[in-house]
């Protein structure tokens, strides 16, 4: 299939397009782009340098891909913003390259990101994530596989996010979540594991109940957090479930949501 560009749309020579590629009026591409198969840019979108943008993905109007980061350690380095396939990004979305920290801001492949989500510098996303109107990422977080953010929630700089977490709409997130929780309340605390969203996508009852009983180590047995990760470590079988949560909880450096 053509690449077709709207005549009143900005592209630079230099950006590369494509099969099928489209290209709405008032769209500014720049040079150093790089656009999958089958991807459309809708009108009066923003596309710059370093972006890097997968197949058949859905860009709205207004979105704003791989702009410079609001860092004032930023000089202007030449940095990427990673975007996987099958990815929409709706209207007014902000979503800034990374800086000579780490290089790049990565988003996976097969997310959802609502109106006017921002993703700020040096953060990782996995992939079939969910983010609703006004999720705000900042710099350097990091989110797991199969994460939804309810809407209005900013999850500040260097949080963890683990995978299958789904965290409440109008929240705010000061320190990691672990990997299959429920979080909500405020301040934001555990509210149980996220067991709609584990059925969802084929979690045995087994898996749910090693990931329930790892939690109640955790929040309900009123050892300290080191002793419960030793408890864990030594009496627990070494499924993924467990060692994803373990691997987490160890490397957690702002500390984990309360109960």
């Amino acid at each position: 299939m053509a690449t077709l560009i709207d005549p009143r749309a900005v592209v630079s020579p230099k950006a590369q397009l494509g099969n099928g590629v489209t290209i709405g009026p008032f769209t500014v591409v720049e040079e150093d782009v790089v656009i999958g198969d089958d991807s459309k840019i809708a009108s009066s979108a923003y596309i710059a340098n370093g972006a890097r943008i997968g197949k058949n993905c859905r860009i709205h109007h207004g979105a704003v891909v791989s702009n410079a980061p609001q860092d004032l350690k930023y000089a202007n380095e030449p940095t990427l913003f990673e975007v996987g396939d099958n990815v929409v990004i709706r209207e007014f979305c902000t979503l800034h390259r990374g800086t000579v920290e780490t290089g790049k801001t990565v988003l996976g492949s097969d997310c959802l990101l609502m109106a006017y989500v921002h993703i700020a510098h040096d953060c990782r996303v996995g992939n079939k994530c969910i983010f609703a109107n006004n999720v705000t990422l900042a710099g350097h977080v990091e989110v797991g596989d199969w994460v939804t953010i309810g809407g209005l929630t900013p999850i500040h700089q260097f949080v963890h996010v683990g995978a299958h977490v789904m965290i409440g709409g109008g929240f705010r997130a000061v320190q990691d979540v672990p990997p299959y929780v429920l979080a909500g309340r405020e301040p934001l605390r555990y509210e149980g594991i996220n067991l709609i969203g584990l059925r969802r996508r084929g979690f045995t009852r087994e898996q749910i109940e090693n990931i329930e009983d790892v939690y109640r180590v955790i929040y309900s047995s009123g050892l300290m957090f080191s002793e419960a990760i030793k408890k864990i470590d030594a009496e627990f079988p070494k499924t993924a479930e467990v060692n994803l949560i373990l691997n987490f909880l160890k490397t957690s450096s702002r500390g984990i949501i309360r109960k």
